[in-house]
């Protein structure tokens, strides 16, 4: 997959270029960064067009086929925010890869922007054509890990800095949510002069903007790191997370976790356990680490423990569990994330 550095000065913009992510600071920056270049090279001409499977995709082709009034390179702009097309949409993606084909651009410049891409979406027909056809800038989440590096990255760029520990703070008040981290790192910029950021200046600078999912709390507690797990967790109750959604996200996992460990303890190789669970990708690392790390008996405990919360959720008492759901549900998810194998 290319990056934008693939597409150096020296080089020749393409006929067809294809943004995919799911962080849409990202995608809008690199948008952003080929459309001011495109504007310098005299693609002065714009079209935007929001689309989806209803959407009228024969428009998208004229604007694209015909020639500038003006005689003017045309800079054609396509969203696709639900990252499905639809029939007409997928005929019209595959003719314009099949039109573009690794050519340079000439009086048109197309650039499609997609979302972050599940496995089955990116085999489809519509998205292989693009993939063939275009240059690809795949721009990936940043992780709760790399968040750190990220906004030292950025701070950089505005000449500024943070100590080891104000990085790691600030990580934890903007994870999941990279816009509101933009906003903070600017907001940084413009109250305080170039060099190191001293906490207290941080700190009285800095809302509290995470944004918690489900499904950051689950990863949370399959890598065994606690003090994340609880936090995601007390900031889901805070924002009013359904109890029910918390632990479907926990319980799910857990369950199919239980089988893969009490298949892998029945000769079954690990790689085929995980794949039978349809666990892929990172998922399936994480997965991997946490039935190395988690005894069979922990997991088979923690799938009874996972229907007491929900008698509990229901209003159900249940023995020698805590009648607040949420507290048992940290025991639930602790249980799990503070385990050690051996």
């Amino acid at each position: 997959m290319a990056t934008i550095s693939a597409i150096p000065a020296n080089k020749a913009l393409p006929a067809l270029c294809v943004i995919i992510s799911g962080e849409p600071l990202l995608a809008l920056e690199a948008v952003d960064a080929l459309r001011e270049r495109a504007r310098m090279e005299g693609f002065t001409e714009r079209h935007h067009f929001m689309m989806d499977g209803k959407s009228d995709w024969n428009a998208l082709l004229s604007a694209g086929g015909s020639g500038s009034l003006f005689g003017d390179r045309q800079w054609v702009e396509v969203s696709l925010p639900g990252g499905k097309p639809g029939k007409t949409g997928a005929d019209v993606l595959v003719q314009l890869a099949q039109r573009a084909q690794g050519l340079p651009a000439a009086d048109v410049m197309t650039v499609i922007r997609l979302p972050a891409l599940d496995r089955m979406t990116r085999e489809s027909r519509w998205a292989k054509a693009l993939m063939g056809a275009a240059v690809v800038i795949d721009l990936g989440p940043i992780n709760r890990q790399a968040l750190p590096g990220w906004i030292s990255q950025r701070l950089a760029s505005q000449a500024q800095s943070l100590s080891a520990e104000m990085l790691q703070w600030l990580a934890d008040r903007v994870e999941g949510n990279l816009l509101a981290a933009h906003q903070e790192i600017m907001k940084l910029s413009l109250l305080y002069p170039e060099g190191e950021i001293s906490e207290a200046q941080c700190q009285s600078a800095v809302m509290n903007v995470a944004r918690y999912d489900v499904f950051s709390l689950r990863d949370a507690m399959l890598e065994g790191d606690s003090p994340r797990m609880l936090r995601i967790l007390w900031g889901l109750k805070a924002e009013g997370e359904a109890l029910p959604l918390v632990l479907w996200s926990i319980g799910e996992e857990i369950r199919s976790l239980q089988k893969v460990s009490q298949a892998v303890a029945g000769g079954q190789a690990m790689a085929a356990a995980l794949k039978a669970q349809r666990f892929f990708g990172v998922r399936e690392q994480r997965a991997r680490r946490a039935v190395e790390r988690v005894p069979l008996k922990r997991w088979t405990r923690a799938v009874s423990h996972a229907h007491d919360v929900d008698r509990i959720i229901k209003g159900i008492p249940v023995a020698d569990r805590l009648p607040d759901p949420w507290e048992e549900m940290a025991r639930l998810a602790m249980g799990i994330a503070a385990s050690r194998a051996g």
